[in-house]
């Protein structure tokens, strides 16, 4: 095994936000020496790291000669250079997860397409090449109303999706490659985040249950174990573990599935790396998912998954209203609550919605933390100074 403690081994990190800051904490606690690059001089990460750089995480050459200098390259957002990172495996570098993986996932027509491929289960839906065509689909009707539409690229957080009711929906669209999904009915959002190390040791955190703020599209509350059956709960892993093994992914995935009403489980969409439905893990769990990934990259043994205790995570997003310099308003008042930790990014500048860091709660009743998390909602705001 490479000795990656208290040597000169280094680890690269492309993207330097808050997902990156929080692995950081872990490769301190192992004196692991890390590179990072991030298009923002602010980065969240740039303090935490051994070396900051900033550049364009889609420029080939950034990614390229960033990736030159470390010994292994993880990234912790998915708009990256993949065309970078396939030439650096090409010359024996290690990525993980691979850049194969990552093309695989970036597109989410080619995502949907790939479980249809592997029969993962996933709602019924159809590839667009533009708005155009999408909208001859609707007059030949082989498209019908009300549908999900989806940007194929650069979507995240609720941005590029919509639910389509009617052809004023439509308009506002932007003229892009597409997909356009059956609305199902669901029951819950559930959340699964799988590890796997380079050995192929694979293991599931429990399920999480993700409650959304209505108009955001943006999660809200994240609560682990999900209040669901144990069976459900026994086939949402097992799903997330398929959806691992068609992908070979190595380091995290964060698999979303709905709960149909019959209790069917359809994948939405996955993520490969750390993920905000695994936040609750840095305060609940005996191994936090940022610290399993630095496992399974580094190709060491995979931590218990189990969670200590109840856990619920609380985004917390600017304030409607807000822009300009953050001011954490009552924060005083939550951390006088029990089992609550908050966790600030390091994003001096807030605005509606931006995600500006999250609040854990937990309680060995998970119906105590549910109602503390309603508190530290109404509590504290993110708003500008």
């Amino acid at each position: 095994m490479a000795n990656y403690f208290s040597s000169n081994f280094t680890l690269g990190i492309l993207g330097g936000g808050q997902l990156g800051k929080m692995l950081l904490y872990d490769t301190r606690k192992f004196d692991i020496r890390t590179h990072v690059v991030d298009p923002s001089a602010e980065a969240p990460s740039r303090l935490a790291c051994d070396y900051f750089e900033q550049g364009d995480l889609m420029d080939f050459n950034t990614v390229y000669s960033f990736g030159k200098q470390v010994d292994i390259l993880t990234f912790e957002i998915e708009n990256v250079n993949v065309d970078a990172l396939e030439k650096l495996e090409l010359e024996g570098k290690k990525v993980y997860p691979s850049s194969e993986t990552l093309r695989n996932i970036q597109d989410k027509g080619r995502q949907k397409s790939f479980y249809k491929a592997n029969r993962i289960p996933t709602s019924p839906f159809i590839v667009f090449e533009n708005k155009n065509k999408l909208n001859e689909a609707i007059v030949r009707k082989e498209l019908h109303y009300p549908f999900v539409w989806k940007s194929c690229t650069g979507g995240y957080d609720g941005k590029g999706v919509s639910i389509i009711r009617d052809a004023e929906d439509i308009i506002p669209l932007a003229d892009t490659a597409c997909i356009a999904e059956k609305l199902i009915p669901f029951k819950n959002e559930l959340a699964v985040i799988v590890a796997r190390n380079v050995s192929g040791e694979v293991t599931t955190y429990p399920v999480v249950e993700m409650e959304f703020h209505p108009e955001a599209n943006q999660v809200e509350y994240v609560i682990c174990p999900a209040r669901i059956d144990d069976t459900v709960a026994a086939k949402a892993r097992d799903i997330a573990t398929r959806v691992s093994e068609a992908f070979k992914h190595v380091g995290l995935l964060a698999v979303e599935l709905f709960q149909t009403e019959d209790d069917e489980i359809l994948v939405n969409e996955v993520a490969p790396r750390p993920h905000n439905s695994g936040h609750y893990s840095i305060e609940a769990s005996f191994t936090n998912q940022f610290e399993q990934h630095i496992r399974a990259i580094l190709d060491l043994p995979l931590g218990n998954t189990d969670s200590k205790v109840g856990g619920i995570m609380v985004n917390l997003v600017g304030a409607q209203g807000h822009t300009g310099n953050v001011h954490y308003e009552n924060i005083d008042k939550i951390l006088a609550m029990e089992g609550v930790t908050p966790h600030i990014y390091g994003k001096k500048q807030t605005r509606p919605f931006r995600k500006m860091g999250h609040v854990t709660i937990v309680h060995k009743d998970l119906n105590e933390a549910r109602r503390i998390a309603e508190q530290v909602k109404k509590t504290i705001k993110v708003i500008s100074k």
